[in-house]
């Protein structure tokens, strides 16, 4: 059987993190934030200045998120966008470094490699949204590694490291809400028959080993809600992150183009699960707990990229570590010989020059698409150099951007006017009419939030004709502009009001 030596391990695991750098490059290169990344770091940087998550600002998304990004500026300091990249860089190789300790727990080391390497390749697929440090890269690590501990072989019959295993796991959910689903498959595969023999547990082990992951996670949760509660940021924490979640439009046509595209970009990692899960008497023999796991695994995971029903591309990459898990095996035996190529198509000389190209295919899209975005808005540097430090903005629309590139503090928690608006996240939906879906609390806190800070300048982003949510179809807006503002400038986004002077 064909193996690796000590020194060929060596450089191939350099080249994998050295490839993972290359891939990222532009994303390291950047000098803005990247997509999702501005918002969180709006909100990071409320909580640096001593706010609150979904006090001072609001998303939907859970807390933990938003006090690592907090954690990144406190430290490397705030629009510190290269310090941010290279966390993403480094959650991105850790994430692979889990990758490979369940390859090589289920197969071998040459496995392992191959398992993230895929996830180095696959992870940033296409589009340049997908190198932000977004949630689902963010939740893809404790994920990852509390399958780490949960697969690994144990002496143990009462194994207390699912313990930990269960406290990742709801550490994934407290960074994005689908990671929460990736904890069934494997408390389902703890009480798997085959599970047991493969382990010679008895039913009631086998139990109290499901029974102590479900403890750890429970009990994480349970410790967190107690840090929110003394925050005083419990009950807006379960609306924003858990209640607003209303399903109005399951956007069918766009699923359907991205996940063709994702299949298309992905194709080679599609192509080797699938025929590893095909071989489960070769590939599998005697790891059908383990098979069974990762399909479900990566059945949850499509769950969990369908339930918003909006398909974005970056909800595709939780699909990547299980995907990558399951053809792993397939290409490390055909790269080292040990298998014949089913297919001639499937050739080890081939799939080089298809990972190769896909590769290139990547890099090109992200290193066009982001040198197109590598300027500050024109809205920002309007901001920037007409305002005071001190002065706060606020943007009637969505493009939390202008925040970061003025360097202002936000004068509303509504950094993003959904809840005013009740706008629908994933696009337009024609005839819809969103104003049912406007929060009943949301215009009296954005006039509490305005006498505590009047915004110094106001930015509207749907002043063209026939824009969706014009500021004349919401009266409060609308008389606060007409009695106390002045417009002052027109940019690429839109127009700029200012305070008049002597205005209370």
């Amino acid at each position: 059987m064909f193996s690796l030596s000590f020194r060929q391990f060596q450089f191939a695991t350099l080249g994998i993190v050295l490839l993972t750098i290359a891939i990222r490059l532009p994303a390291l290169l950047h000098p803005l934030p990247i997509d999702d990344e501005a918002g969180y770091s709006v909100i990071a940087n409320e909580i640096v200045d001593g706010g609150r998550p979904y006090i001072d600002a609001v998303d939907r998304k859970p807390p933990l998120l938003f006090w690592t990004y907090a954690a990144i500026f406190k430290v490397a300091g705030e629009y510190n966008w290269k310090a941010l990249h290279l966390v993403s860089l480094s959650w991105t190789l850790a994430t692979m470094a889990g990758l490979y300790a369940i390859g090589k727990q289920l197969f071998d080391r040459e496995t392992g490699l191959v398992a993230a390497l895929f996830y180095g390749v696959f992870q940033p697929w296409a589009a340049y949204k997908n190198l932000a440090f977004n949630g689902e890269i963010v939740m893809n690590l404790p994920i990852v590694w509390a399958w780490a501990i949960g697969l690994r072989r144990s002496s143990s019959k009462w194994r207390p490291g699912l313990l930990g295993a269960g406290a990742l796991l709801c550490a994934g959910f407290l960074f994005k809400q689908p990671a929460a689903i990736a904890a069934v498959p494997l408390g389902i595969y703890l009480l798997l028959p085959s599970y047991r023999i493969s382990r010679e547990l008895t039913g009631a082990q086998s139990i109290i080993q499901a029974a102590i992951l479900t403890t750890g996670f429970f009990g994480a949760l349970a410790l967190f809600a107690v840090v929110l509660q003394e925050q005083g940021i419990l009950r807006e924490t379960i609306y924003w992150t858990i209640l607003d979640h209303t399903i109005p439009y399951i956007f069918w046509k766009k699923g359907i183009l991205f996940t063709l595209g994702f299949v298309g970009a992905c194709l080679p990692l599609l192509v080797g699960a699938a025929l590893a899960i095909r071989d489960r008497h070769g590939l599998w023999a005697g790891k059908n707990a383990e098979r069974f796991a990762l399909l479900g695994l990566l059945a949850a995971s499509a769950i969990g990229t369908a339930a918003g029903a909006r398909f974005y591309e970056h909800y595709y990459i939780q699909l990547i570590p299980p995907l990558a898990l399951l053809a792993a095996p397939f290409y490390a035996h055909l790269w080292t010989g040990r298998m014949q190529s089913p297919h001639w198509l499937l050739r080890p000389s081939y799939t080089y020059v298809w990972l190769a190209l896909t590769i290139v295919a990547f890099s090109i899209s992200h290193w066009l698409a982001l040198a197109a975005r590598s300027e500050p808005l024109e809205t920002g540097r309007y901001l920037l150099e007409h305002s005071a430090p001190t002065d706060r903005i606020f943007v009637w629309g969505h493009k939390t951007r202008i925040y970061l590139d003025a360097r202002r503090r936000p004068a509303c928690r509504y950094i993003l006017s959904f809840p005013l608006t009740g706008s629908v996240f994933g696009g337009t939906v024609p005839g819809l009419d969103t104003r049912y879906r406007i929060r009943p609390f949301a215009w009296a806190t954005l006039e509490e939030d305005f006498k505590k800070h009047p915004p110094a300048y106001i930015v509207d982003l749907y002043s063209e004709p026939g824009a969706l949510y014009p500021v004349r179809d919401f009266p409060i807006l609308a008389k606060l502009l007409a009695e106390r503002y002045q417009p002052v400038a027109r940019t690429a986004e839109g127009v700029l009001y200012r305070m008049r002077a002597g205005s209370p």
